[in-house]
């Protein structure tokens, strides 16, 4: 579990240290129970994990992956829900390039988002958060996961924090 600043109930249900790799790889990872507040607590973990790496939480950096890791985590949950099955989140702050890359994984089978998200009707309530993703992201896109699953991942530009 993780250690540190976290509160009761803000633990996911499995999580890695954050780690740093001789080429300046950042990287967290954690399981999240596939449910509204699992996706909530993703959101919040990587806040949490941004500033940590010297992103603070009102910048547009942390602001843009928390919007994108909420949208991603939710539409697992939403789309992606296997029941008894976890979803995933892993970051990865490349300090060379100076991007983040977040990885939303699931277990559904069902078939990956579309690349270029359709367009929404006008006045629905939902349906956009692709398009948000599509804008926020410097690219974005899904794999499949073996044996099943998929991840859809995205990449966003920060100033490489100094450390």
């Amino acid at each position: 579990m993780l250690t540190g600043t976290a509160t009761p109930g803000d633990e996911p249900d499995r999580a890695t240290a954050p780690a740093e790799t001789a080429r300046g790889l950042l990287s967290f990872s954690a399981q999240f129970v596939s449910t509204p507040r699992g996706a909530q607590l993703a959101r919040r973990l990587a806040v949490r994990r941004m500033e940590e790496w010297g992103c603070p939480p009102a910048s547009d950096a942390s602001c843009t992956v928390a919007l994108i890791v909420g949208e991603l985590a939710a539409n697992a949950v939403r789309h992606g829900r296997v029941p008894g099955r976890d979803f995933g989140l892993r970051l990865t702050l490349d300090r060379a390039t100076g991007l983040v890359r977040i990885e939303v994984a699931d277990a559904a089978s069902a078939k990956r988002p579309p690349t270029v998200p359709p367009s929404s009707y006008p006045e629905g309530e939902s349906g956009r958060g692709l398009l948000l993703v599509d804008v926020l992201a410097a690219r974005w896109g899904s794999a499949p996961r073996r044996p099943v699953g998929k991840t859809v991942w995205a990449e966003v530009p920060v100033e490489t924090p100094r450390g």
